[in-house]
Formats: C-alpha cells, structure tokens, sequence
C-alpha cells in the first residue's frame, strides 16, 4: 500500500522537485543554509519531507531580484501580464488532482477540499485574466476651462505576502494573481506547516513565466516569523505586505508596517456565527451548519464558531446537530467518504481540549463530541456545546470543530451578542422572511464584513471581494475592486488652453 510520504514524493518528482535543499525561489532556486524543517503529515504524524529554511542573506538576494523584476514587468502591458498569469491557470489545471493531493496530504484537508483549493487557484487566474482589461480609472469634469481631469493607476510596487497554513496556496493566489496583472513583483512567506504545497505552486509559476520570457515576479523564501516575517514586515522596499494568520501575527505585521507608514492587507481571525429564525428551512439549515463547522475541521477562518437559535426551534437543531456529528466520517483525509480529517498538530488539539475545559468552566454543557481520537495523527470528534452568549469563551477564535449554540427570543437580541465579539470576518441568517433578512444585512445588522441570508458563513466565492473588519484586519483580497490595493492612485490633470486659471478662483498675477 503506497503510503502519505510516498504519494508526496511522487507528486514532487512529477513537478521536477527533487531538491527540498532549496527553500527559496529569486529568479532561480537557491540553495539555502538555514535550519531544516520537516512537514508532518497530520493524519499520520509522520514526515512528508523537509526542507531547509533561508536566512538574512538568502532573503537579501530574493529582493533584489524581485526589485529587478518589478522594474521590467511594470512596463508590460496589462493585458499581456494577463496572458502570463492564463498559462498559470493552465498548468494549475493540468497539475490539479496533484496539487489538491499535495494541500490534503500537507494539511490534512479532506480531498474534495484539497482540489476545491486548487480549483480556487484556477478560479482567481480566470478572474485575474479578466481584470488585466479592467484596471479602470475615472474621468473628472474639472472646474477650470479647456481643461481635462482624470485618474490612472499604476503597479505599486514588490508585494510580500505571508500565507497562513489552512489555505495553504489559495490565499497566495487571491493575493498572487491580482498583483501580477496589477504590474508587481512579489515574495511568498508560506506557512511552515505546508511549504511543500508552496514548492510545488512556485515550480508552476516559475514554468509560466519561462513561457513567456517573464521577469522573476513570483519569488518564494521560506523562514521563520522571527527571522524572515520581521524582515518582510519592516522593508520599506516592499510598499504592500498581505498577511493572513492570527489576530496577534496581524497585529505585530501591522504595526511594523504602518511604522514605515507602508500599506498592508490583513486578514486575520474570525468567529462566525450563523443566525437561525423559526422560520428557517431547517433541512437546508442543517446541512449549511454542519459543513460551515466541521469543514477542513474547523480550521477555516470562516469556520462556524457561534450558533444562535431561536427558542422554539433551538431543541429539534440541536438534536440534529448532535446526529449528524455523531454519524460524521473522521479518518484518512484521502478516503473516499470521509468528510472530517486531522486538526494540523497536537498544540491544535491540546487548545480544543483547553476551551472545551473552559466552556464548561464558564458554565457550558458539552452535548456531543470532544473526544481526542487514540492512534496515529491528530484526529478529534466536533464538539456541540449548549452555551450563553455572556461566556468568555464564545468570544475567543479557537481553531477546531467546537460549535456553540445560544438561544434567542428576538431577532435584535441575537444581532447585539453576534456582534458583541471582537472580530468581524463571516455572518449568515437563515429564515424565509424578508424583513428578517434585510434587517440582518442593513447598517444596524451584521457588522461582518461578510453577510449571507440562507447560505453557511464559509465557502466565499472569488467574485467578491473577500475580508472582514475589527480584529479581522479591515483586508479585501480577491474580487470586486480589491485590484486597487495592489496599485497607487495618480489624479492627472491637462490644460489644453492658452490660460492658467487657478482652482476655487483664487488669482494669482506676476504680470508687471
């Protein structure tokens, strides 16, 4: 039987990776000299492979060269930039079933998830393509005679982006794909707990841009938050850093950025909540709930995390929560059937134990699940807990299956404790009333920058654009006008006439 490792290797052998030595991308692999870092299998606990970690002067080469490729690419047509990023969507579709193996086996995503991802990947290339023709400006009407008011946008400049582990190359292509047809360079700091999927991605992308006769714009280091995040963080050579991970990393990110006074793009932490009326389907109900908690085992920042039910309808949920847990698959991410894999590392399972333990501390009743899985890998059952909205840690963002659900008597009273926490990614409502929805959605209702009426609160589509705010980051990667914040804004303005009148009338005549 062909085991995890081995199904890796065979993918990078297939992808022309056979030195994990080199752990940094400028142009060329480097052969790095840092610590070694292997990549465990979480649903078996054993080494999938390793890698040697950059230092300072690896770093200090891959910025140069990406500094040397934003110079040339820049000065590429848009739509042509577009072209290049097409043949990465093409290589990703043809590599597809490979790399969603690779994301399941790396960080133990069931492997629907795992191609899901990759498909995630196509989908932002496809998107990309389109906005290399659509990178609009407006035109003004200027106050002033015979003149002509517009605005243009520009690449901004080499981006770094720092990746988060249980989306492990998605969320490098919602950044990846907009900033190259956006005209910049860029450096990809993936997780440490996945960087063979980010080998595999960067092998594609550096083959897309051989294709073309491309400047290096997709760079890769791999390190450590302490050795190569800070170094990121405060370059001023970088004018964006895009982070996504933990409300403390975005914090530090943020605050070394905006130290600089460079820009950056958060997306932190979330803890989501679903709102459920006795009006709701509850089948469909049901079915959004369990897949928006359990799904990639309740890692996803859009994970399901608070479950407001209306009292009269709170006890036939509940019971039907505590079914459907109970009947989930859990096991080998890369079974057919399964629909729950490992939690990333034992630190993941040993913080469910610890809020479950505070949960019923505080005054929680454990309806369901919990249980640490024995034998080999990381593997926990979803928990139901029955909880009050007042309870510390309903506020908190633990990465695991733990569902919480709170009563509710009116609308308005769930509306206040949902947005009684501090982050503000993901929100849904299920009910068949308009009123409900739309009060829901408007201004006084959810404070998410995600807001959905009879859909779960994770699964986004790459049209929108995707972040949230408060302690979420205020970040928007992806679709809708999200391009703006890979460009800088210039405000133009041309007198055509023979006159230089000033703006607001003022007068101003050096004529003797």
């Amino acid at each position: 039987m062909t085991t995890h490792t081995e199904i890796a290797q065979q993918v990078l052998s297939g992808l022309g990776i056979t030195d994990l030595e080199s752990a940094a991308l400028a142009g060329d692999w480097l052969e790095t000299t840092g610590d070694v870092v292997q990549s465990i299998d979480p649903a078996t606990g054993q080494p999938l492979g390793q890698i040697r970690l950059a230092d300072a002067d690896d770093y200090e080469r891959v910025v140069q060269v990406t500094q040397e490729a934003f110079k040339a690419w820049r000065q590429w047509p848009a739509p042509r930039r577009g072209e290049v990023v097409r043949t990465l969507g093409e290589l990703l579709r043809e590599h597809k079933d490979d790399l969603g193996s690779l994301v399941s086996l790396e960080v133990g995503k069931i492997k629907s998830e795992g191609l899901g991802e990759v498909q995630e990947m196509i989908d932002m290339a496809d998107l990309a393509v389109g906005m290399s023709r659509q990178l609009y400006g407006k035109s003004m009407h200027s106050e002033r005679p015979e003149h002509r008011m517009y605005e243009q946008w520009h690449p901004l400049g080499p981006t770094g982006i720092i990746t988060a582990f249980n989306f492990p190359v998605a969320v490098w292509a919602w950044n990846a794909m907009v900033a190259a047809v956006a005209g910049n360079s860029m450096i990809w700091k993936p997780s440490l707990k996945a960087p063979l999927t980010a080998l595999a991605v960067s092998r594609l992308a550096c083959e897309a841009l051989e294709r073309h006769s491309a400047p290096p714009i997709f760079n890769l280091i791999m390190g450590s938050d302490a050795e190569i995040g800070e170094r990121l963080s405060g370059d001023r050579r970088l004018p964006l850093i895009s982070a996504t991970g933990s409300v403390r990393m975005g914090r530090r990110v943020g605050q070394v950025v905006a130290g600089r006074l460079g820009r950056s793009l958060l997306e932190l932490g979330g803890n989501n909540a679903i709102v459920v009326m006795d009006d709701a389907d509850l089948d469909l109900t049901l079915r959004a709930v369990v897949f928006a908690a359990v799904g990639t085992a309740g890692q996803r920042c859009t994970t399901c995390r608070r479950l407001f039910v209306h009292r009269s309808v709170a006890d036939t949920l509940r019971q039907q929560i505590a079914a459907a847990f109970s009947s989930l698959a859990i096991g080998d991410p890369m079974q057919d059937r399964v629909l729950v894999g490992p939690l990333i590392d034992q630190e993941a399972v040993d913080n469910m134990q610890k809020a479950l333990v505070e949960a019923q501390e505080q005054g929680g009743k454990l309806l369901c699940g919990g249980e640490v899985i024995e034998g080999d890998g990381y593997f926990v059952r979803p928990a139901l807990v029955d909880a009050r909205a007042d309870m510390a840690v309903t506020c908190e963002e633990t990465f695991a299956p733990i569902l919480y659900v709170i009563e509710f008597d009116e609308l308005e009273e769930a509306i206040a404790a949902h947005n009684a926490v501090p982050q503000g990614l993901s929100s849904a409502i299920f009910t068949r009333n308009l009123q409900n929805a739309e009060r829901f959605l408007a201004a006084t209702g959810s404070d998410c920058g995600i807001a959905n009426v009879n859909i779960g609160t994770s699964g986004a589509e790459i049209g929108g654009a995707f972040g949230g705010e408060k302690d979420t980051g205020g970040g928007r990667e992806a679709g809708s006008d999200a391009w703006k914040t890979y460009m800088r804004r210039q405000t133009c303005t041309i007198n055509h006439s023979d006159e230089l009148p000033l703006a607001q009338g003022v007068e101003f005549d050096i004529a003797s």
